[in-house]
């Protein structure tokens, strides 16, 4: 079953739990994390761990559990659901306190769902989405995974009636990522990805990927890559946590080629990876 927490306690995940004065809720004053659980294990927990606490010190605020306290209640969280394939939510928020801009001397509020994961058939892996490019107008400190999600909430619903599955944001013609995912292409075998720099989100499933490349010699290059040379690329795929290496079929008007070895075969490491890891 789907089962949440909140201020200490399981509840139902439907029960009403959130105070009008939460920060999270009137200034998205917070950060979260997602977790793929696979066969009742939690998937790159410390890695997750590790960018949750660097994404609170970077916005200053206090994780109201130590490290191992967090773990505990992820894995309590996971044996309530009795779910096998389960993904897991969880965020930290500034608090509980009358709204005021500047920060209120309360603890932080951490908040978790363990749900059903999204499953993707084989057809739609082999079919891939079609994306869109879209200017990115979002703040400079992407790499902090922040409750401020507008942007990429408005971006990804203008894909969606434009047509497209995904949106990818664009900075002076140069490709970033999409709105809840990285992006990678290939160009006469060789894999490309942008850098991990403050414009992106420095995603767990994008190293993974990157680690599985280096494993099986497959030449890779992190560097600024612009529309033109993304749209003339050989494959194009995206990655997150939830959908894991999703080929992209086509750019805008491009279509991209058929033939996608390199992404077939990082996606055959990549499901052996997590095997081997859970």
């Amino acid at each position: 079953m789907e089962i949440a927490y909140y201020q200490n306690k399981f509840i139902d995940v439907d029960s009403p739990a959130l105070p009008i004065d939460e920060r999270g809720h009137q200034f998205g004053d917070g950060v979260y994390e997602y977790i793929r659980v696979y066969d009742g294990t939690p998937l790159f927990l410390d890695e997750h761990l590790d960018r949750l606490e660097k994404s609170a010190a970077e916005i200053k605020l206090t994780l109201p559990y130590r490290r191992d306290e967090i773990t505990g209640i992820i894995y309590e969280g996971i044996k309530r659901s009795s779910l096998k394939e389960a993904a897991v939510y969880f965020q930290i928020t500034r608090g509980i306190a009358p709204r005021n801009h500047s920060f209120p001397n309360v603890k932080a509020v951490f908040s978790m769902t363990v749900k059903k994961a999204t499953i993707f058939t084989d057809e739609a892996r082999t079919k891939g989405i079609s994306v869109m490019l879209r200017q990115d107008e979002r703040w400079a400190n992407c790499f902090i995974k922040s409750l401020n999600l507008l942007p990429n909430v408005l971006s990804k619903q203008e894909a969606i009636e434009k047509g497209y599955d995904e949106a990818i944001f664009v900075h002076e013609d140069f490709v970033r990522e999409g709105t809840s995912c990285n992006v990678f292409m290939v160009k006469d075998g060789t894999l490309y990805t942008p850098p991990a720099t403050r414009h992106i989100l420095h995603g767990i499933t994008r190293k993974a990927v990157l680690d599985c490349a280096r494993e099986y010699n497959i030449p890779v290059r992190e560097q600024a890559i612009n529309t033109t040379f993304f749209k003339n690329c050989d494959e194009a795929f995206i990655t997150s946590t939830s959908i894991e290496i999703m080929p992209i079929y086509s750019i805008e008007d491009q279509i991209l080629p058929k033939e996608r070895p390199v992404t077939e075969r990082l996606y055959s490491a990549y499901q052996n990876f997590y095997k081997q890891e859970v």
